[in-house]
């Protein structure tokens, strides 16, 4: 797969650190420093992944967040200062794939855009192969879900959720299995960040989010998949 991506970023030595070790990696990079520019460059050049600072002038990373998630399941990771849960949450709740405060290391976070990386690159062997359980098939190769054969819109994190959860139906998958599988081993993001994505994720496919049928809580542990 291509190896683009979109830094929406109003600090130039943000930017240029950044750029220097996404391009030192082997991705190439596109810069934005506002929010309208950022929608501008998402839209002339498609990018394969975006890093979206919150705090940015003319349009904020929250909102600029929602516009490309109306138009994209492009994996969206946000870049902020703000590490307290209420913007962390409403940072998930525009439909971000993973978050990421200042300050942070570029290693880091090469880390979390290698892992995500990984992730979305399914190898040969998944190819032509579509997962059912229930109302739901998941097909790798259109990468659609559906319920009922109607469609689901998914994140990318939220696809490889349901991949993991439909490969290890009834199996006890705890927080940390899970940010490995799906964030990967190295991108030290927080196990909050699954509780956050799954209760997205019960918002789109169960039938009472609060009185979920198919994402079992473990508590204290993490997630199963229930298939009767």
């Amino acid at each position: 797969m291509s190896k683009m991506i979109l830094i929406i970023e109003d600090e130039e030595s943000i930017q240029n650190i950044i750029r220097a070790f996404l391009e030192d990696a082997g991705y190439t990079v596109v810069l934005a420093a506002d929010g309208l520019e950022g929608i501008e460059q998402f839209r002339a050049n498609k990018p394969d992944l975006v890093l979206l600072d919150l705090m940015l002038p003319k349009i904020d990373g929250f909102a600029v967040c929602e516009i490309l998630r109306k138009e994209s399941h492009v994996p969206i990771i946000m870049l902020t200062a703000l590490d307290d849960d209420d913007s962390q949450m409403k940072g998930f709740d525009a439909l971000a794939d993973d978050y990421i405060t200042k300050p942070f290391s570029p290693s880091e976070l090469l880390a979390r855009v290698d892992a995500l990386y990984r992730r979305l690159s399914f190898s040969k062997r998944d190819e032509g192969k579509v997962y059912r359980s229930g109302p739901f098939a998941l097909d790798l190769v259109s990468r659609t879900c559906t319920k009922d054969n109607i469609p689901i819109e998914l994140t990318q994190v939220e696809f490889m959720l349901m991949k993991v959860f439909l490969e290890n139906k009834n199996v006890a998958l705890s927080r940390a299995m899970l940010l490995n599988k799906v964030w990967g081993d190295d991108s030290n993001s927080e196990e909050k960040t699954v509780d956050v994505n799954m209760r997205r994720l019960r918002m789109k496919i169960e039938d009472t989010p609060s009185e979920p049928k198919y994402i079992t809580t473990l508590w204290g542990f993490g997630y199963k998949w229930t298939e009767e």
